[in-house]
């Protein structure tokens, strides 16, 4: 569940957070609170997805990657996102998002232009992940 412990302050812009028990839930977490700012998500209905693939070894560009990844391909296709699943095969990555194209009842929140490196951290303390970042608003 997405809430105030999923977004930190930074100036103009905003810092999400995404914890979870695996390194891919924390991303995935982190990638619903991007989406969550852009629109309420509660009104979508996972109809389409996008999906894509990259090589990336470092799991902080991976983050930021994967972030930035998902943001392009909705605004290329017009879409809300609220469903998000993530796979790692070594250094590759497999990433697929859900929802459905944007609608007069889907309330829209910001716009976020992505995922920068500002205070980028992805670490595990104990048993936990915590995958954080600043997106351009």
């Amino acid at each position: 569940m997405i809430n105030e412990n999923n977004y930190f302050d930074h100036d103009a812009d905003i810092g999400i957070i995404g914890y979870g028990k695996s390194l891919e839930d924390s991303f995935e977490e982190a990638a619903e609170a991007t989406f969550a700012l852009m629109g309420d998500l509660s009104k979508v209905t996972p109809k389409e997805s996008v999906s894509f693939e990259f090589e990336e070894s470092d799991v902080e560009l991976a983050f930021i990657t994967w972030l930035n990844l998902l943001i392009a391909k909705a605004q290329a296709n017009y879409l809300i996102l609220a469903s998000f699943k993530i796979k790692r095969m070594n250094n590759h990555w497999y990433g697929e998002g859900q929802g459905e194209p944007w609608r007069d009842e889907i309330e829209r929140g910001i716009d976020v232009k992505g995922a920068t490196l500002t205070m980028l951290s992805v670490k595990q303390t104990n048993g936990q992940w915590r995958s954080q970042c600043v997106v351009d608003v």
